[in-house]
């Protein structure tokens, strides 16, 4: 059976908030996170109490926070998705030159993208649309300018088809760029140009994950 028809078959993982929430979790404490359009725009709503993480937002906001409230939106601050949000303590508003001052300045530890492809190298793919997106915007800088790039996406598109292959099929954002791919199956690691299964979600079998799956992975999971 193909990885198309097999990934056509319900199997029920996690929710996008549910990715969002997983990714989260991972932040370490004293990050600069940058948030791209899609998932990645729910990721304030989840970030743990117990850490100090700012966020940026290439339209120019540093130590940005979540949706203030219905009723308490401010139609001049938006994340880059141009949804509501608010600011955290201390938080600057910048122009976009210095907003990608702080991209391209290497002052980001890490940027969540939301993505059409990842191979199992790690390039990205991540914004053209046939007869939508009309240019890359931001990706190109963020993707080149943070150390590490974490991806979450669902793992299979509206057609069931993979969107982890073995080679992007759509422009390339960057090559070798990815470090992380969080699905709403699976996490994954690049590592030394390998793709590593390390978590399958929440009722999600190693099997699951395999069939539906086009890109070659090593599985290195969490115990």
């Amino acid at each position: 059976m193909t990885v198309n028809a097999v990934a056509a078959a319900t199997v029920i993982g996690r929710s996008r908030d549910d990715i969002a929430r997983r990714l989260a979790e991972d932040l370490v404490d004293g990050y600069t996170v940058n948030l791209g359009v899609g998932i990645p725009l729910a990721v304030p709503n989840f970030l743990p109490d117990d850490r100090e993480i700012s966020l940026h937002a290439e339209n120019g906001i540093l130590g940005m926070g979540p949706h203030p409230g219905f009723g308490l939106e401010d139609p001049d601050l938006t994340d880059a998705g141009k949804q509501p949000v608010s600011l955290k303590v201390g938080a600057a508003i910048v122009d976009s030159a210095t907003s990608f001052a702080i991209v391209r300045g290497g002052h980001l530890d890490v940027t969540v993208l939301g993505a059409l492809q990842v191979s199992e190298v790690g390039d990205l793919s991540n914004w053209y649309v046939p007869g939508r997106n009309p240019a890359v915007g931001g990706a190109m800088d963020l993707v080149a300018g943070t150390p590490e790039v974490w991806v979450c996406m669902e793992h299979v598109d509206r057609k069931g088809i993979s969107k982890l292959v073995p080679q992007c099929t759509f422009p390339v954002t960057g090559f070798r760029v990815v470090t992380r791919i969080y699905t709403d199956l699976a996490v994954f690691y690049v590592v030394d140009g390998r793709l590593l299964l390390k978590e399958c979600a929440p009722g999600v079998s190693p099997a699951d994950v395999r069939n539906r799956t086009a890109a070659a992975y090593t599985e290195d999971l969490f115990l």
